[in-house]
């Protein structure tokens, strides 16, 4: 699409407390059509700053704040309860729980980057979790999986999206509520979640199309990390 704007600004709107991203002051529309407001002035002004660095052409895929604010309005915002549920389900078999019973370096590797986020969980959420050894599936305690489901509930429909869009680039939950909180950040995240798979690539070597997906979980993951700083610090 080729750009057709030619000044972009940021608006209050008094009326729902919400910031509007305009184009030649017209609302920027979602996907689905409806104006991209967002809840914090620093957010709407950081997508704003994704659409005024388009040159002639827009590229959506340049403008990853942007898609993380249309799915909380296109997406979440229709059935909160189902995408809270789909994230939270995360949870009953957390990567983080799941773990190696050998070579020895790869499980002290776990043990040193994955326990400290179980305990944590556990602690500062009262989601404690049961770990294991191996890809069997195990029943984690009901009371813990309520407590995860309710602590992705608290959060905004746009804290949701990045916390989504964190989870699937993770593959763990515990992971994406961490960098939520600011316990980790981007790369520390995508060092845990990716654990396993770069300890292979130490002893194995890597192939092109490993490379393009672990290029696109990195970024994702910085993506959610300067989402959530913003909705932090609006």
């Amino acid at each position: 699409m080729k750009r057709f704007y030619k000044t972009v600004t940021v608006e209050a709107d008094e009326a729902t407390s919400a910031f509007s991203i305009m184009l030649d002051r017209k609302s920027v529309q979602t996907p689905a059509r409806k104006p991209l407001q967002v809840p914090g002035e620093g957010l709407a002004a950081a997508i704003a700053a994704e659409w005024e660095a388009q040159g002639d052409e827009i590229v959506v895929g340049s403008m990853p704040l942007t898609q993380v604010a249309a799915t909380a309005l296109d997406r979440i915002s229709s059935d909160v309860a189902a995408y809270v549920r789909q994230i939270a389900a995360y949870g009953e078999t957390d990567l983080l729980c799941y773990r190696a019973d050998n070579p020895a370096t790869l499980v002290a590797r776990q043990m040193e980057t994955w326990q400290p986020l179980v305990e944590w969980v556990g602690d500062a959420i009262s989601a404690p979790l049961t770990v294991t050894q191996g890809v069997a599936p195990i029943a984690q305690p009901p009371e813990s999986l309520t407590a995860l489901q309710a602590v992705v509930a608290a959060h905004n429909i746009f804290e949701m999206s990045a916390l989504g869009l964190a989870t699937t680039a993770s593959g763990s939950l515990i992971i994406a509520l961490a960098l939520s909180q600011g316990r980790l950040d981007a790369e520390t995240a995508f060092e845990a979640g990716y654990l396993d798979e770069m300890w292979q690539v130490e002893k194995w070597g890597t192939d092109a199309e490993a490379e393009a997906s672990r290029a696109t979980a990195r970024a994702d993951l910085k993506t959610a990390a300067q989402f959530f700083e913003l909705c932090r610090n609006p």
